[in-house]
């Protein structure tokens, strides 16, 4: 009964004395995060240190502790700068910046226009054509739905650049 009672006394003196250092411990594993891929190739996500033992590792997150010193007290606010040292946009840039957009959405139209045009043809073959096993018209129409989709959508891009080009040029 004695030997039970010393070990007793002795477990409550070191136990408070490992206490910091096992949180500490506890605190770094927490605050990385392993991504490790084992033999089989299996990857795993871990926290814990000795869940990466054997197995190739990599670091995916870890927490990290900023300092930031904290500003003197007798430090004067910063200045705003002037108004006139920001700089301004001239006519010239912002007429050639008008232009530049203004090819770039004339170039863009372009491509649609001719993406609408090969979406149409594509259109037209596929209505042209019936498989065999679409005795349905039903399923006739489903095939054909993803051909007027393509052709929907290219109209409405279209119709979209058209709309920046006229606001482009109010």
């Amino acid at each position: 009964m004695l030997l039970i009672v010393r070990r007793f006394l002795l477990l409550l003196l070191i136990v408070p004395a490992l206490l910091p250092v096992l949180a500490r411990a506890q605190g770094a594993a927490e605050g990385t995060i392993w991504s490790c891929r084992d033999k089989e190739g299996r990857t795993h996500v871990t926290n814990l240190r000795e869940d990466t033992t054997g197995k190739d590792c990599r670091i995916i997150r870890q927490t990290r502790v900023q300092v930031v010193p904290a500003p003197a007290s007798n430090a004067k606010p910063a200045s705003k700068p002037a108004a006139t040292a920001f700089p301004r946009e001239d006519s010239q840039s912002r007429a050639s910046a008008r232009e530049r957009q203004r090819e770039i959405l004339e170039r863009e139209l372009s491509q649609e226009e001719k993406l609408l045009a090969q979406a149409r043809n594509e259109l037209e073959e596929q209505e042209s054509v019936r498989y065999g096993d679409e005795r349905n018209y039903a399923r006739v129409l489903e095939r054909l739905q993803k051909y007027k989709d393509a052709v929907e959508l290219h109209e409405k891009n279209i119709e979209s650049l058209r709309r920046e080009l006229t606001i482009l040029y109010r």
